[in-house]
C-alpha cells in the first residue's frame, strides 16, 4: 500500500526529491541553512527531540526542562505519535537502530 500525504503535490514532491539527495550532513546543513530560518531548523530539531523523549516516556515536565519545548509543542507532537502518519516513529526506530550499530562497532 502506498502513503497518500494530504501534503502531496508537486512541489512538495520536488522538495523531497532534493532532500533526498542530500548526501552527507554538511550538504543537510547547506542546504536546511539556505532554504530554512534558524528558527525553523530549530523547531524542527526540537520536535525531533521531543518525539525521542516521549517515545522514552518522559513527562512532559521533564521534556520542557530538557529542550525549553512548551507543553503546546510537546501535545503536539505526542498527537502526531499517537494519531499521525508514523513518520516520528519510523525515523525514531531508524536512529535507534543505527546508533545501536554504531555502539556494537565501538
Amino acid at each position: 500500500m502506498v502513503y497518500q500525504s494530504k501534503l502531496a503535490d508537486e512541489s512538495v514532491d520536488a522538495l523531497f526529491d532534493a532532500i533526498l539527495l542530500l548526501e552527507n550532513k554538511e550538504e543537510c546543513y547547506r542546504f536546511f541553512e539556505d532554504i530554512c530560518t534558524v528558527g525553523e531548523i530549530k523547531s524542527l530539531a526540537q520536535r525531533l527531540e521531543v518525539a525521542k523523549l516521549l517515545m522514552k516516556n518522559k513527562t512532559y515536565s521533564d521534556i520542557s526542562k530538557i529542550t525549553g519545548a512548551s507543553t503546546a509543542t510537546i501535545s503536539r507532537v505526542k498527537r502526531a505519535l499517537d494519531y499521525g502518519a508514523d513518520g516520528y516513529r519510523t525515523i525514531l526506530k531508524k536512529l535507534e537502530k543505527r546508533e545501536d550499530g554504531d555502539r556494537d562497532q565501538s
